[in-house]
């Protein structure tokens, strides 16, 4: 779960920098609005972190001030290249959770409630940038975002 909270903490921070640079004044509301989404889950997350008798990453900082920097390049790219990178984002985030759902133990109901109520939300952020019309991000950058997505799992875990 502090894996979890640290993506959200993340994803919070993209769409922040993202609305930032947004043109589009319908595309800053939808990201505004999925970063609100992002807020619930943060809350699920540490609050289950600490029933769990843990702690969140330390780098909390780091993983904003990054992610918001990010966020803020793609809007810069333009609203459809922003709305592609929500949309690979929201897919490699859906396929992260699915990999934490069968690594959960069977009996930690709670926090397999948690998961998939924010997978579904991720899901449903991905499908509206679909929707709305955005860009296909080219292979390598697809690459390098789930390359960095690793390397902050494991920090995040560790740390």
């Amino acid at each position: 779960m502090r894996v979890n909270h640290a993506g959200e903490i993340a994803a919070q921070a993209l769409y922040h920098g993202q609305a930032l640079t947004a043109r589009n004044p319908k595309v800053r509301t939808a990201l505004l609005e999925a970063a609100r989404d992002e807020t619930d889950h943060l809350a699920w997350c540490e609050q289950r972190v600490r029933e769990l008798g843990s702690r969140t990453s330390l780098l909390a900082p780091v993983w904003y001030a990054g992610s918001f920097a990010i966020g803020a390049l793609a809007g810069l790219a333009g609203d459809r290249t922003s709305l592609g990178f929500v949309a690979e984002t929201e897919k490699q985030v859906v396929e992260h959770l699915e990999s934490h759902l069968h690594e959960l133990p069977p009996d930690d109901e709670r926090s397999r409630r948690i998961v998939a109520q924010m997978q579904a939300d991720e899901a449903r952020h991905g499908a509206e940038a679909r929707v709305a019309g955005r860009r296909d991000l080219p292979g390598p950058v697809r690459d390098l975002m789930r390359r960095t997505a690793r390397v902050m799992t494991r920090a995040a875990y560790r740390v």
